[in-house]
């Protein structure tokens, strides 16, 4: 596992969830090219709308190639949730500013 911004430790990506919920991040966001979508809420986060507090990149344990990143994610006022994706896998789907903002995370 690779943090990027915070201190916190995970051994897996079910820890890392569990904790960042249990920290108030309990919303799901879903990867869509243009925004950050959220289905629960019917909600569509634009780059400009949202700020990646921490990152958490897993690679898997058989294959390196097979990693994902894990995204705690905050828009104003109170709105806090996680993104789960495969590292790299979307990038070329999605619109400059999308993956600049989540490339700076990283």
């Amino acid at each position: 596992m690779i943090n990027t911004m915070e201190r916190h430790s995970y051994d897996s990506l079910s820890e890392a969830i569990d904790d960042l919920k249990h920290r108030g991040y309990t919303e799901d966001f879903n990867l869509k090219p243009f925004c950050l979508a959220c289905p629960r809420l019917n909600l569509e986060l634009r780059p400009e709308q949202f700020t990646v507090d921490e990152t958490y990149r897993f690679e898997g344990q058989s294959n390196p190639d097979d990693s994902s990143v894990i995204y705690a994610v905050s828009s104003p006022p109170d709105l806090k949730g996680i993104l789960v994706d495969a590292y790299g896998v979307y990038a070329e789907s999605l619109t400059p500013e999308m993956a600049q903002k989540l490339k700076a995370a990283v």
